[in-house]
């Protein structure tokens, strides 16, 4: 049932952006739920009877109608017309036009207007104390086959004053209510509805308008200090750092530029935490642009990671409940203990054996904070991992697990009791993650405590290393210099002589492997150095090897420039494994492959293509392995704008910063209260960035007034881009009464 309803008109909405606002609830009714518009043209014209007596005629015609509402799956409209006046109310009706919601009727109808005897004037004149009692109806109904009759769908009255001395009115309405359509209902009885309204309207212009205002905050990750560049700047303006990282995320995941960005800014504010446990804690510019990058290019990976998984707990409805005050009689502690430690388990196996598929772009942004951390904080052996882990684990994972409705895991929020499992799941999965020395004492509630003993072992640390081990390296070769190598996995497997000699015995030969993120190597056995080594970069595709070739499962290939490595692993899930973190630390190299020989070359040709060059290109498409870049649906133009619209709405704070710069410039003493707020490092290279922006944001300004300037000058008020409604109608009339001013 229906309590009541808010509706807020389009002009206002502006009013309300970004503020908690109570809104009363006003009564519901089929009357006065319409939408749409229609296209009518009224024209009075002049007939003289028989008797010789000079009368007037009004034909209404009814054109079309667009965006009508669907009742009930259906809308097969119709218009009812009438001539309204003190002691008149006739009413003619269109012909019904079926299944649709956009009716051509092009109907026209015509009503005698009365004159009075005395007149006898031979040119058209309306007497305005005649017409002001005159008005047209126009309603819009849905002929119905229910027993309840047709139902309304809106309709708009019109003046005969609108005519003019033309006597030809041709315009679009917006549809009305029903007047006194609604119930009577007192509206304090109704209640009040709180609503945050964020209203968003963007004016794009062509992409040159932005070009100094674009460039600007491409520059940002370039400037030093980054305090100063313009993208800091407006996350020091902006109310809220949220408002800020959404468009600064997009338009630097747009054009390329969001790893160094979120580096230089993630670098500086590392520089400035004093304690290691403290880093990301609060809700900085930085720890807001990685939320919303993760948000943006790690949706798909937390489809095929977590999904699956969320889909099963929310449809099993086990009981996992283990707390014991809220324990119901029918259910056990053990017995929902266990069901609770079972979900643990497989989400945290999910999360921690999903390092290949995290997209590329996380990996870069996660491989520049922990070196930056390490760097800051050489004495904290884990603070390399917990930089990584405050953002995977606290913003990336356990959220979507608290609320797999807002990842878009979930189409609906779950219900109360499917909510309390992913509650104590996201607090479990969240500490696990954590690496925190004292696990136990992070829970307050004691029952946690209890049920967290049973992940007190090495095991769960060592896979969280490990995952963060593989998520925060790059793919940048630039980087390996400064990069210590991650070892990343090693084993014993099986590989075939790679052929150096093309005369010598391609026997196989069992090898220990380590891979890290530098390089590739096969040592005779554990702990000896290394027989072969190939260095990341020159791996061009990892590929997996048919059986028909040497007649043994679970090959793969690793292919070099010059030849391929053939390897067997020990069974097909150590194979899969193996495949998907080659992959994942190579996808990034240049000179991949697209094409490769799914068969190997023995006996002078491929077996799978029959080729006999064994330099030959591939004859089947790489599989391409796994999402590394995230493509994103992004107007760069449009972000731009939008970030002029904040520099725009905060200018009064770009100037108070221009002036905190003047201060800390010739004032050494303590910082001005009301400049504490700003963080400036260069007060000098911060106010030539703000000039920039300032006179930037006036450009576009000037363009904005101009284009608003020109629009209303081409607004005709009743065309089918705005047609008349409520506040209009007397904007309209004004509208004609200037016109016929200049008319002679």
């Amino acid at each position: 049932m229906c309590v009541g309803k808010v509706a807020v008109k389009k002009e206002d909405l502006q009013k309300y952006h970004g503020k908690d606002t109570w809104f009363q609830l006003q009564p519901v009714s089929a009357d006065s739920e319409v939408q749409g518009k229609v296209h009518l043209e009224l024209r009075l014209s002049e007939v003289i009877t028989d008797s010789g007596v000079i009368s007037h005629k009004l034909a209404t015609r009814v054109l079309e109608c667009q965006g009508l509402p669907i009742v009930n799956g259906q809308c097969d409209p119709y218009a009812a017309v009438s001539l309204l006046g003190p002691s008149r109310s006739e009413a003619k009706k269109t012909k019904v036009k079926r299944k649709t919601n956009n009716p051509h009727f092009e109907e026209v109808f015509y009503f005698e207007v009365t004159r009075p005897l005395s007149y006898t004037k031979r040119q058209f004149d309306v007497e305005e104390e005649d017409v002001d009692k005159l008005a047209l109806r126009v309603d819009l109904w849905n002929a119905s086959n229910l027993k309840f009759g047709d139902e309304f769908l809106g309709g708009v009255r019109v003046p005969l004053r609108v005519l003019g001395q033309a006597g030809v009115h041709d315009a679009w309405y917006f549809l009305q209510p029903r007047e006194n359509g609604g119930k009577s209902v007192k509206v304090e009885e109704l209640g009040s509805l709180r609503l945050n309204i964020v209203y968003t309207e963007d004016h794009v212009f062509p992409s040159e308008h932005y070009t100094p205002l674009r460039d600007l905050l491409l520059h940002s990750a370039n400037v030093e200090p980054v305090s100063a560049s313009t993208a800091h700047i407006l996350g020091e303006v902006c109310r809220e750092k949220q408002e800020a990282a959404i468009p600064l995320v997009r338009l630097f995941l747009h054009y390329g530029k969001i790893v160094p960005f979120i580096s230089a800014i993630a670098h500086a504010e590392i520089n400035r935490t004093q304690d290691p446990n403290t880093i990301f804690r609060g809700n900085s510019l930085t720890s807001k642009c990685i939320d919303e990058t993760m948000k943006l290019a790690g949706m798909h990976y937390l489809q095929v990671t977590l999904k699956p998984i969320i889909d099963e707990i929310c449809t099993e409805h086990k009981p996992c409940e283990i707390d014991p005050v809220k324990l119901k009689e029918s259910e056990n502690l053990e017995t929902n203990r266990e069901n609770l430690r079972q979900y643990v388990d497989r989400i945290f196996n999910v999360i921690t054996t999903s390092g290949v598929r995290c997209p590329t772009v996380m990996c870069d942004i996660f491989f520049s904070l922990r070196e930056s951390a390490a760097t800051r904080f050489q004495v904290d052996q884990d603070v390399r991992y917990t930089a990584v882990s405050s953002f995977i684990f606290l913003r990336f994972f356990a959220p979507a697990i608290l609320s797999p409705n807002l990842f878009h895991l979930r189409p609906h929020h779950p219900d109360p009791a499917t909510s309390r499992t992913l509650t104590l799941i996201s607090k479990t999965i969240q500490t696990l993650g954590s690496l925190a020395k004292s696990k136990s004492a992070n829970f307050k509630e004691s029952y946690m405590a209890a049920f967290y003993d049973y992940f007190n072992e090495q095991k769960y640390a060592d896979a969280v290393k490990n995952f963060l081990d593989l998520i925060s390296t790059s793919g940048k070769w630039d980087q390996k210099s400064i990069e210590t190598p991650i070892m990343l996995k090693e084993g014993f497997m099986i590989k075939r002589a790679q052929g150096r000699n093309r005369f010598g015995i391609k026997n196989f030969k069992k090898r220990w492997f380590r891979l890290t993120n530098h390089e590739f190597t096969y040592h005779r056995t554990k702990g000896e150095g290394a027989l072969c080594s190939i260095p990341i970069e020159n791996i061009l595709a990892v590929e997996r090897l048919e059986e028909e070739s040497f007649k043994m499962k679970n090959m793969f290939q690793v292919i070099q420039p010059e030849r391929a490595l053939y390897i067997q692993a020990n069974n097909c899930v150590e194979a899969r494994d193996w495949i998907d973190i080659l992959t994942k630390v190579s996808q990034c190299n240049r000179k991949r492959l697209s094409t490769y020989h799914p068969s190997a070359y023995l006996n002078g040709h491929w077996l799978c293509c029959k080729l006999s060059a064994d330099t030959a290109p591939g004859c089947t498409p790489c599989t391409g392995g796994l999402p590394a870049n995230i493509q994103l649906d992004v107007d760069g133009d449009r972000e731009t704008e939008r970030i002029y619209s904040l520099f725009s709405t905060y200018m009064t704070k770009l100037i108070k910063m221009q002036e905190a710069c003047g201060s800390k410039s010739v004032y050494d003493g303590p910082e001005q209260e009301e400049y504490s707020t700003f963080v400036i490092d260069d007060p000098q290279e911060t106010y030539k960035t703000l000039k920039q922006i300032i006179s930037a944001v006036q450009m576009l300004e000037q363009q904005h007034t101009k284009y608003k300037r020109d629009k209303f000058k081409k607004t005709k008020i009743g065309s089918q881009e705005h047609p008349i409604g409520d506040k209009s109608f007397q904007c309209y009339i004004r509208q004609q009464s200037e016109s016929s001013t200049y008319s002679i």
